[in-house]
């Protein structure tokens, strides 16, 4: 599974697979949440339908993932599980519990997604982006986390410019991923739609894409981005260690603001607690 991961990361997947040496606990459904940094907010019904069917007649075989919370339990790995579990209506759930930070998690959950051969081009650029922006890392940095080049990640990247309705062409397998780079190129969401539609309809490969946009007008152009004060980068990680959570400081002439991050109530909670003992030091 940590084929072509990062050695930190690649050290948690490994861990990861070695459940059957760990003590497997019997946990009740009702203690136990959904991953609040899970990526994959669809679950295809027919696929659910079958593992609940398969979970009805043999129970659950592979114990899921989770971490202790301060009301029950996370899951780290196996939300598909346990929804079949809660469709088949079993009162318990085989785990194992981990002791894991919210980083850790986080990341897991993420590149637990990227690892699976049925996600699609776009379900990846949003999986790279949420890594980024959660753990505050450039594209280069991610790219080493990963274990993936950094044109391989900008070009995923890219194809969150496409409007929605050609990225659902992407998740459909409409169009390829060499079709959306080529249109990520276009100012114009229009006519990379209308292109998008050409390319459906004739049948049309990369190549003739490139051809079309070639006469179609500029390409877009990738917007400056703002210099950062080294200072307040440095803060940010210090507050986001210190938080186990993304931070912002946002800084303008004469004011700025702070803004941190949290995934639920229970991270809210624990955020809080953290305040709490800063005011008391």
């Amino acid at each position: 599974m940590a084929k072509g991961l990062g050695k930190g990361v690649s050290n948690l997947f490994k861990d990861m697979s070695s459940i059957h040496d760990e003590h497997v606990q019997q946990l009740s459904i009702k203690d136990i949440r959904p991953n609040p940094y899970q990526p994959r907010k669809i679950f295809e019904e027919i696929p659910l339908e079958e593992l609940t069917a398969s979970v009805k007649e043999h129970g659950i075989l592979q114990p899921i993932i989770v971490r202790k919370s301060l009301k029950g339990f996370e899951i780290v790995a196996g939300e598909r599980r346990f929804r079949a579990a809660k469709a088949a209506e079993l009162l318990h759930v085989p785990a194992v519990v981990r002791d894991l930070t919210d980083r850790q998690m986080m990341e897991l959950s993420v590149l637990e997604n990227l690892q699976r051969e049925d996600l699609t081009p776009v379900e990846e650029a949003k999986a790279y982006e949420m890594l980024m922006n959660k753990l505050q890392i450039s594209q280069d940095e991610l790219a080493k986390k990963v274990g993936k080049s950094r044109p391989h990640i900008a070009n995923h990247l890219r194809l969150l410019n496409l409007s929605e309705k050609i990225q659902e062409m992407l998740s459909h397998k409409k169009l390829s991923m060499g079709h959306g780079r080529a249109l990520a190129g276009l100012k114009d969401t229009g006519t990379a739609e209308q292109l998008a539609d050409k390319v459906i309809k004739e049948g049309l490969n990369v190549r003739q894409l490139e051809k079309l946009i070639s006469e179609a007008g500029p390409a877009r152009k990738e917007k400056p981005k703002p210099k950062t004060d080294p200072h307040l980068k440095q803060q940010e990680t210090v507050l986001r260690e210190r938080f186990g959570t993304s931070v912002a400081i946002k800084k303008s002439k004469h004011k700025g603001r702070i803004e941190i991050e949290f995934m639920s109530d229970d991270d809210l909670e624990r955020i809080l607690s953290l305040l709490g003992e800063e005011r008391k030091d």
